[in-house]
């Protein structure tokens, strides 16, 4: 497998997450996507406001924190080509990381090595310079920022 970097993508989540409760299927929450910028030797541009992650939460055997991610972005790419992105993903988040999160003066400053944050996204696209696009499956591993998340996507090949 060879991976190839794309870009560092920052999505800004504005408002934090809104909780919707437990319910029999887990604990549902919901990210709106506020914007954004991405940066890389493929791809460059803004994260368009609009899209959302709706994410569950629960717990391992180990008692660590787990969570799911279901989200959809629109990338528009420095030459203004437009892309869909969805991707998926899990979390593990140690207890001593999640209060750390929790605290305005720490939270986008967590070394990312003491927790897991991965995406495996796949993108749509009208666009016949990122025609190619259409084609791959990136991985992301990501962190926390003041702002949201940042993710580092590479191309699977």
């Amino acid at each position: 497998m060879i991976e190839e970097h794309l870009c560092t993508i920052d999505f800004h989540v504005e408002g934090g997450l809104l909780a919707l409760g437990q319910s029999p299927f887990g604990e549902q929450r919901v990210g709106y996507i506020s914007g954004g910028t991405f940066e890389g030797p493929k791809l460059s541009g803004i994260v368009l406001p609009g899209g959302g992650n709706w994410s569950r939460a629960g717990r391992l055997a180990s008692g660590e924190a787990v969570g799911t991610f279901d989200a959809r972005a629109v990338l528009q790419t420095h030459d203004g080509a437009r892309i869909y992105m969805t991707y998926a993903g899990r979390s593990v988040v140690p207890d001593d990381v999640r209060a750390e999160f929790g605290d305005p003066d720490k939270a986008g400053r967590v070394d990312p090595a003491r927790y897991y944050l991965r995406i495996a996204p796949v993108f749509e696209t009208a666009s016949p310079e990122y025609d190619w696009l259409n084609g791959i499956l990136a991985i992301g591993k990501g962190e926390r920022t003041d702002l949201g998340a940042r993710q580092h996507l590479y191309a699977v090949r």
